[in-house]
């Protein structure tokens, strides 16, 4: 896996793709159809949320913050690296909230639309493992006991799903 290349000047951003780092809620409904496309026989979304619990140990909430311009930038490289790829991938979306999230919120989503399904998996897992790895985001576990501790969700991929 190839990770993006970042540079100072700014990236083209295709008009058909959408990146976002927000204090808001996430929505699932908006995300899809930022995706949608009459050319596409597949949309996949992939949804992360918070558990409520971490390597067996008893998360209560998460509380994620990021340096957002160069996330904004890494997203954008994705998007990027992601079109000339699968080149027949319609719409790159891709969106990270901020904030203090209780159990089951939506933390980040990822959706791709493309003509074909296999297409479509593949690009959006790209996605979801190459922000993971690559964009400056961290959260901090809130954990039962009372205390907490703060991660790069870079950190986490080595995590079980």
């Amino acid at each position: 896996m190839t990770a993006p290349v970042l540079t100072t000047k700014p990236l083209p951003v295709h008009p058909n793709d959408h990146v976002a780092i927000t204090f808001t809620p996430l929505s699932l409904e908006e995300v899809y159809q930022l995706a949608d496309d009459p050319a596409n026989g597949a949309i996949v979304v992939m949804s992360g949320m918070v558990r409520n619990n971490t390597e067996g140990r008893a998360v209560v909430a998460l509380e994620y913050q990021a340096y957002e311009p160069m996330a904004i930038r890494i997203f954008q490289a994705i998007a990027a690296e992601i079109r000339q790829r699968w080149t027949d991938v319609t719409h790159v979306v891709i969106h990270h909230r901020t904030g203090k999230l209780a159990i089951g919120e939506i933390s980040v989503l990822v959706a791709v639309g493309c003509p074909h399904r296999t297409e479509a998996f593949e690009a959006c897992q790209y996605a979801i493992d190459t922000l993971k790895h690559n964009a400056p985001i961290w959260k901090k576990e809130h954990w039962q006991d009372g205390s907490s501790s703060w991660v790069s969700i870079g950190a986490c991929e080595q995590s079980p799903a």
